[in-house]
Formats: structure tokens, C-alpha cells, sequence
């Protein structure tokens, strides 16, 4: 039986790398989709594919409908996509809203939902036959809001908490599992304050910012034959925020 096949969107950096190197360690081939940092979502694929499987780095906008679909086709040569993980995101506008313009707003908004849209659109297609799985990253500020740091940010990923929710039950007949993983605060780069994770540490219950491999086990075990009978579900890995 062939190994499963699932795209990591953003998958070689941050949250996006420890889920590629998990879905490696688990038995995945993965394709990691990148935006721009060419050299280390090659060195990422490098490193994995030592390991036994396939894996390779694609350049993709997924706010870029035909990188999109390019991504796909890319992935379609290694084999047939099972598996989908919209990692991608984007918070370049940071703080009160009335203090950012509308096209920053507009081009995070672009990532983080317009692109997840896109993706799950051309995942659909590629699964349509074989059934396979979709996990979108959302985030614990979903239903917080992120006050005075990011409400935009905050509201995209609430819709795609519905957006998991409404397609979940759209694609069930066809054997596709569609589900998110909501982070708390993350050790990243994601963050432009890099000491921001530790200094929200006293607010969140279990008293310290997660780490990205906390995030890849849940995003691995939606993906496994474990999780098949569940679709529609968003599950908060956020240390009790």
C-alpha cells in the first residue's frame, strides 16, 4: 500500500515545519508549500526526504489561484494528495484596528481565508475519487477576538472554524474528513514581538506559551485512520485559553 500524500501549506517554517516533520515521522510523502524563503523549505525537504520518504519543496501564493493549482499538479506526479494541511497564515497587520490600513487588512485576509478557500477547493478535487482528510489551522483567538492585537486576524480564523464546520458536512459522501486544529500561543516567528509567547505566559492556565511539535501530533492524529469518524471538529490545543 502506497504511503499517504498530504500538502503542508507554509509547511516549512514554524508550525508548518514540526506538522511536515511529524507527518514524515508518522509515514507520510509531503509536499511543502512555501511562499518565499526558497533555502530553507529546501533545506526542510532535504532533511526529511533523508529519512526514507518522498518529500518536496513547491513555491505557492495561495492567495495565487493558478500556484494553487500548480501545488496540486505538483503533488498529483508523486502520487494520489490524501491528506491537506492549510497552515499558511499571515498577521502583517498588528494592533487596533483603527490604526491599520484596509490593504494590509485586506492581504491577511487574503492568506488566511480566501486562501484556505482556494485550497480546500482543489484538495476537493484531487480527493473526490479516493476520499482523504483536510485540516485547516485556525487559533484559539477565533472566539477571543484578540483584542487590540489582531481582531481582523481573530475573525479569519473564526470563519474558518465555519468554514470547517459547513464543509465538513458538504463533502462527507465523498469520504472527506474536514477539521481544524485551533493553537494557543505558539512558540514561533509567526509572532513580530519574538518575546510575546513569554510574556502572555501568565495568562494562559497551564503557565507557558506551546511549542510546534504540541500542534503537529493533533494535526497528525485528524490526518490517521484514528481520527475517521471524526469530521466537523475543531480541536483547541491552547494550554486552557
Amino acid at each position: 500500500m502506497s504511503a499517504p500524500l498530504t500538502i503542508v501549506t507554509g509547511g516549512s517554517r514554524g508550525i508548518g515545519a514540526a506538522v511536515s516533520r511529524r507527518l514524515v515521522a508518522d509515514g507520510h510523502d509531503v509536499v511543502i508549500g512555501y511562499r518565499s524563503d526558497s533555502a530553507t523549505a529546501r533545506a526542510v525537504a532535504n532533511e526529511l526526504s533523508a529519512d526514507g520518504r518522498t518529500v518536496i519543496a513547491i513555491r505557492a501564493d495561495t492567495t495565487d489561484e493558478q500556484a494553487v493549482i500548480d501545488l496540486f499538479g505538483a503533488a498529483a506526479e508523486i502520487g494520489t494528495v490524501t491528506g491537506l494541511v492549510n497552515n499558511a497564515g499571515s498577521a502583517r497587520a498588528i494592533g487596533m484596528l483603527a490604526n491599520n490600513d484596509i490593504e494590509t487588512i485586506r492581504a491577511d485576509l487574503d492568506v488566511n481565508l480566501v486562501g484556505v478557500l482556494t485550497c480546500c477547493k482543489y484538495a476537493i478535487a484531487a480527493m473526490a475519487e479516493w476520499g482523504g482528510s483536510i485540516v485547516n489551522i485556525s487559533s484559539a483567538a477565533a472566539p477571543l477576538g484578540s483584542p487590540g492585537t489582531y481582531v481582523h486576524y481573530a475573525a479569519a480564523k473564526a470563519a474558518v472554524d465555519t468554514l470547517t464546520v459547513g464543509l465538513s458536512k458538504e463533502v462527507a459522501s465523498l469520504n472527506i474528513r474536514v477539521n481544524a486544529v485551533a493553537p494557543g500561543i505558539i512558540e514561533t516567528d509567526f509572532h513580530r514581538d519574538r518575546r510575546r509567547p513569554q510574556k502572555m505566559a501568565s495568562s494562559i492556565p497551564l503557565g507557558r506559551p506551546g511549542v510546534p511539535d504540541e500542534i503537529a501530533g493533533a494535526v497528525s492524529w485528524l490526518l490517521s485512520a484514528d481520527a475517521r469518524y471524526a469530521t466537523g471538529t475543531v480541536v483547541r490545543v491552547a494550554g486552557g485559553m
